[in-house]
């Protein structure tokens, strides 16, 4: 441990840790915090969380979680596989089907745990079966920007407990440039392999940079690989994207259908963690029998279903979400003139989606930038300066008013002014 003593000793004395506050009640997108540090207590405006669509605090969506709780308890106390699946497992199973477009659909509790999931049912059968023998390598090729559940799950691919149990054939991992469809090409057209099985995984809305993946072009590139899988990421286009937030596919006015007929497997996970109020997460094919493979996977099958609030307010909120589409518009709305309010006033506000990363240069400290908006206008947005280019990270949601989207934006300005006239002048 004394590397470890060590190491953070130094991460604390050159700034790196992040602030940390504690919430102690929300209205809204007003929220209590206290700082860890100093016990100090504020109410302040939040545009950092990302419940999406406000429906965290939604008087249906609560009593959901309430009655799930009174009818099977706080836990399911196994695994889905064993004792632990219940029935509105199966019913939230089915809603996302149907918001996705896609018949089959497998919960998980995160996201991370989907993904190594998919890499051990997808790459490694799950599990060995008698007198059956798996031959094919697995190329897999990800967006060098891609969430970090992702990127954890990729690169142990070839040494996940599939691979150890089942002794299956190797799995080769490339990456491509960020949303560079000509370099995904490249790299296809240099590494896939006659008999590979080929994955391609991406963000749907990359969580830092809040752009938007070029998935018709992929489609393009990927028809030319007959069998090849598309997975996409929609933890940040689900509820924010599309007319009816149905994530990436309705934001291009096409459905998965059209990957399908073109020879392409359509995967879509789907996290609950920002539009559906809750936490956990899904995987939704047309192809029946990976659902199965899924299910048993190591993942799966040593871990406790989704607990029975959990799944209820997920449920819930998508069928909010669904009755609701206004709330998406709102969302839609509310992003436009954040953006556009910020770019007036000379922010760099990269991507195009909710989530609002505004550049700064390496010049300045976001941590700084992030406390003074705290401590003196009481705005709460996320500084982040140790897993990206140094920026403030905003997530806009539908329940911002105008106003206080302007309040933010006067406080940007004021705290750029503030403490960085000097260097502006310069």
């Amino acid at each position: 441990m004394q590397v470890v003593k060590e190491y953070v000793q130094r991460w604390y004395e050159s700034g790196l840790d992040p602030d940390e506050y504690i919430c102690h009640q929300k209205q809204g997108n007003l929220v209590e915090i206290e700082e860890a540090t100093t016990g100090k207590r504020q109410t302040v405006l939040t545009f950092c969380t990302n419940d999406v669509l406000g429906l965290v605090q939604d008087e249906a969506v609560r009593q959901a979680a309430v009655d799930a709780i009174f009818q099977y308890g706080t836990s399911n106390s196994s695994c889905s596989v064993l004792s632990g699946r219940i029935d509105l497992h199966r019913q939230l199973e089915n809603e996302i089907s149907e918001f996705k477009h896609l018949p089959h659909t497998q919960l998980f509790l995160n996201a991370w745990m989907a993904m190594q999931a998919l890499m051990d049912a997808f790459c490694h059968l799950a599990i060995p079966v008698p007198g059956f023998q798996h031959t094919r390598e697995t190329l897999i090729l990800t967006d060098v920007l891609n969430h970090g559940c992702i990127v954890s799950a990729v690169v142990n691919a070839g040494t996940r407990s599939g691979k150890v149990f089942g002794h299956s054939p190797r799995v080769r991992v490339k990456a491509y440039r960020h949303c560079n469809v000509e370099d995904l090409a490249r790299k296809l057209h240099r590494y896939a392999r006659p008999d590979d099985r080929i994955l391609v995984v991406s963000d749907a809305v990359f969580s830092m940079d809040g752009d938007i993946a070029p998935l018709p072009d992929m489609l393009d590139v990927l028809q030319n690989y007959d069998g090849s899988v598309l997975l996409m990421d929609e933890a940040h286009a689900s509820g924010a994207l599309g007319a009816t937030g149905r994530g990436i596919y309705e934001h291009f006015g096409i459905l998965p259908q059209h990957a399908i007929e073109r020879g392409i497997i359509p995967l879509i996970m789907t996290t609950f963690s920002k539009f559906a109020a809750s936490a956990g997460a899904g995987i939704s094919s047309h192809v029946a029998e990976l659902i199965p493979l899924l299910n048993v996977s190591p993942t799966s099958i040593g871990t406790i279903s989704l607990s029975p609030p959990l799944t209820a307010a997920a449920l819930e909120s998508i069928r909010q979400v669904r009755r609701r589409p206004e709330l998406v518009k709102t969302l839609q709305d509310n992003t436009r003139y954040l953006r556009s309010r910020l770019i007036e006033q000379g922010f760099a506000a990269i991507g195009e989606t909710n989530v609002v990363p505004v550049v700064l240069p390496p010049e300045i400290d976001p941590k700084s930038f992030g406390r003074h908006m705290i401590e003196n206008h009481g705005l709460w947005v996320s500084p982040i300066w140790f897993i990206a280019k140094p920026r403030i990270r905003i997530t806009v949601n539908s329940l911002h008013t105008q106003e206080e989207m302007d309040r933010l934006v006067a406080a940007m300005v004021a705290t750029r002014d503030l403490l960085y006239k000097p260097m502006i002048s310069a």
